[in-house]
């Protein structure tokens, strides 16, 4: 594993699941298997490693040899991390750890399609199965494509870039990462910070390929419902929209929402499933920033699983 690949706030996330001897944990986004490998160097446990994407469970694959019967590798997405846990009977679970988001592999890989910054077909499909970005754009009417980039990509320019997308696929279809990219560079201009135009707009259209923010809702219900009392969920995020609902979900499960009025019947409020172990999210330590830029937007949440039932329903 290359220091290009190591995950964020790895440390940070391995010290909050508090590996022991005989822990189950799941890591719901395996990617090329950093968290997982730490979990099983720091103590005799056993990990589920879940991942939708091919090419990932070809490494768990390899990881497998390793580690023998300590590690299971099941393809699939961590929204159904309970089910596919009771599936290869795997419980009970002290922990489950997601990293949300592409990858850095999947990035770095110009024909998955998920960079601007060199070309590739325009994919972004993290399974390799259903519709791709490149479907999207030629497909999508210019106020679906608008919403869509405004909503997940946070680009104010959304409508200005949707409406030259639309003018550019009339004269020829837009199969490419860079046709993409320059014609979003031309809707919208450049920003002081340096950042390229196109990132938002590719991170919108990422987004909704993959459905992340409703797999990510899914997930966190999941790992609620699989986690035996004092297991602990570390969730690695790297936008605002995903820590959000992380963020959220954590306080409506420990009881610390809003929402929850303290004047309320207790029999109207479920007791909290989740304790908070931190209330302000963890962030990269300067070391860390250094060797990996990535990490600078990266939070970790960290909960403990209370003997609470679940609650009913997915994150808001």
């Amino acid at each position: 594993m290359t220091g290009d690949h190591l995950p964020v706030l790895i440390r940070e996330v391995v010290a909050a699941l508090v590996p022991q001897d005989g822990g189950r944990f799941i890591d719901g986004t395996f990617g090329r298997g950093g968290y997982t490998r730490r979990l099983l160097e720091a103590a005799d446990c056993t990990v589920l490693a879940i991942d939708r994407d091919p090419e990932a469970l070809t490494h768990a694959a390899e990881m497998t040899k390793a580690f023998g019967g300590r590690l299971q590798a099941v393809a699939g997405t961590f929204g159904q991390l309970d089910t596919l846990a009771a599936g290869a009977g795997f419980g009970p679970v002290t922990g489950v750890t997601l990293d949300i988001g592409v990858s850095s592999p999947q990035i770095d890989t110009p024909e998955r399609g998920f960079s601007f910054r060199h070309d590739g077909p325009l994919d972004m499909r993290m399974s390799l199965a259903g519709e791709s970005a490149a479907d999207l754009v030629n497909r999508l009417a210019e106020e679906d494509l608008a919403n869509i980039i405004y909503q997940y990509g946070e680009e104010r320019f959304s409508r200005r870039v949707a409406r030259a997308i639309v003018a550019a696929r009339a004269d020829s279809p837009i199969r490419t990462t860079l046709q993409l990219a320059e014609i979003v560079r031309g809707a919208v201009p450049k920003s002081k910070d340096g950042i390229d135009p196109a990132t938002r707009t590719f991170q919108g259209l990422r987004i909704a390929v993959n459905d992340e923010l409703g797999e990510l809702k899914r997930g966190l219900a999941a790992a609620e419902r699989c986690l035996a009392p004092g297991g602990r969920l570390a969730v690695v995020t790297f936008h605002s929209l995903e820590d959000r609902i992380v963020k959220s979900f954590l306080a409506d499960r420990s009881g610390k929402s809003a929402a929850v009025s303290r004047y309320a019947p207790p029999k109207d409020v479920a007791p909290p499933s989740f304790t908070l172990i931190s209330r302000k999210a963890i962030t990269a330590q300067d070391d860390e920033l250094r060797m990996n830029p990535r990490a600078r937007s990266a939070k970790l949440r960290v909960a403990e699983r209370t003997d609470a039932p679940a609650h009913a329903g997915e994150a808001a």
